[in-house]
């Protein structure tokens, strides 16, 4: 395929597409196969189009919520099943060439590029449900007008939040789906997508468009550090994902929701310890789920006993997973398209063993080393550590792919002990430990009993509030008669 053939992927500015003079390739990182141009948009080009987005209104505006519901369940199935245009010089992208493409440049194989896609869907296919959770069972009417009813009385609702820009990562197209309630809650969306994963941003833009939703509710900025500095800088609210290097400088701004590291743990109570093996499979799912790529992957494990006993059990499970072809219906692991950063985890790793006070427990489990080069991928198998003290560095640290350690913690120390997690299964029928796990601060999500942290329910709040972090509750009173 001749450069002027390549697929090209434009910026989008709120309804105008846009072919930029400055092209970077997207490249499958097995064989450095150029799959597309991306066009990129510089920093000023991101400040200008930002404040005429402040100024202008939106045709999500002129658009019931019932319609809004309704364009995100048909884009639900254009967004699994069709060819979509990629741009509006004739090129189109099938469910295949999409998955194929995904997978070339993200590492995740084929199957988990589709389950992730189903995981979109059911956003999208269940917007009405999910809003509901969001707006605690309002009716999303009321942001037509901004007022309705709540157990008779009058309530109102203004917005806080006319624009939401997105910084988006390339680990995990999942991830997408924090941001789709978004436009159904009436709020154009600028999208900065990761460098190695612009598809599945752009796919579901074009399904949403495809089904009915404006075009000039959509900005999609390929663009560098200084522009995506920009709209975290000018737009009303953003949503940040990325590592605790990217965020840390955006977590004091209440405009910014920060999606970082989850550290997400499962707790298990003394009531229940001695039963142990009967949750093998909640363990490890909670770490091998999506090959360890997403924050809701558990990194720690805590009991208050039985740790050397439940380290084994779980490194037996994972350790023997291995490699496989990207196509394998079967496939469990990712590959890193960047193999320094697979080198980086895996010194990290051996230099907090050689420390002291923790053993890789799959290493005695897995065929060769934990680094591992497959047909031109890199991949880290599965590790499992056993650590003697909950101060180890090892001891709650999270990495992208499937690593976890277990750790035997008094469970009087629970939660606080722990530190934030973003989601946090505890697996217990002990009321004390209940309680405080259900009163902490320090956990996000919260699952009672047996239910793998890798398990999300979309009309629960993933990480954060979006509908309250984009709209705020006012008082509001009627004088009789008006």
């Amino acid at each position: 395929m001749g450069r002027d053939d390549l697929l090209h992927i434009p910026v989008l500015r709120f309804g105008r597409e846009y072919r930029s003079m400055d092209l970077k390739d997207v490249s499958a990182y097995r064989d450095g196969e150029v799959l597309a141009q991306v066009s990129q948009a510089n920093a000023g080009m991101v400040r200008r189009d930002v404040r005429k987005l402040q100024r202008a209104g939106s045709g999500l505006d002129e658009l019931s919520s019932a319609d809004l519901i309704r364009i995100c369940a048909e884009a639900a199935e254009l967004f699994l099943q069709a060819e979509l245009p990629v741009n509006e010089e004739g090129q189109t992208q099938s469910v295949d060439e999409y998955v194929a493409a995904l997978s070339a440049t993200s590492g995740l194989p084929h199957n988990m590029c589709r389950r992730n896609m189903e995981k979109i869907a059911v956003v999208l296919r269940g917007m009405r449900g999910i809003l509901s959770g969001l707006m605690r069972g309002l009716d999303p009417a009321l942001l037509e007008t901004g007022v309705g009813l709540a157990g008779g009385s009058p309530i109102s609702y203004a917005r806080t939040g006319r624009n939401l820009s997105v910084i988006l990562p390339s680990n995990s197209p999942g991830v997408n789906s924090i941001w789709i309630p978004a436009l159904a809650l009436r709020t154009p969306v600028v999208l900065k997508p990761g460098r190695e994963e612009p598809w599945t941003p752009l796919r579901i833009v074009r399904a949403l468009i495809a089904a009915g939703c404006p075009a000039d509710a959509f900005g999609f900025y390929p663009t560098d550090h200084e522009g995506a500095g920009n709209l975290l800088e000018l737009c009303d609210r953003s949503l940040l994902f990325g590592d605790e290097g990217t965020t840390a400088r955006y977590a004091a701004d209440d405009r910014i929701q920060i999606h970082g590291p989850g550290r997400s743990k499962v707790f298990m109570g003394s009531d229940v310890i001695d039963q142990w093996p009967d949750h093998l499979d909640v363990l490890v799912s909670s770490i091998l789920d999506n090959g360890g790529r997403s924050c809701i992957n558990a990194s720690a494990i805590f009991v208050p006993r039985h740790a050397k006993e439940i380290a084994a059990a779980i490194a037996e499970r994972i350790g023997a997973v291995a490699p496989t072809d990207a196509d394998d219906p079967d496939a469990r692991l990712s590959a890193f398209a960047n193999p320094k950063y697979a080198e980086f985890i895996d010194q990290s790793i051996d230099s907090g063993l050689k420390s002291g006070g923790a053993t890789d427990v799959t290493a005695g489990v897995r065929t060769g080393p934990r680094r591992q080069l497959v047909d031109g991928a890199t991949y880290l198998a599965p590790t499992l550590v056993h650590c003697e003290s909950l101060d180890h560095p090892l001891a709650n640290t999270e990495y992208m792919f499937p690593f976890a350690s277990v750790v035997q913690v008094p469970e009087e120390q629970l939660p606080d002990a722990a530190g934030p997690s973003l989601v946090v299964t505890a697996i217990t029928r002990d009321a004390s430990l209940r309680e405080r796990v259900l009163a902490s601060p320090l956990i996000d999500r919260l699952n009672l009993g047996p239910v793998p942290t890798s398990h999300v329910e979309w009309d629960q709040p993933h990480e954060g509030n979006l509908f309250e972090f984009l709209y705020e509750r006012r008082a509001i009173q009627t004088a009789e008669g008006w």
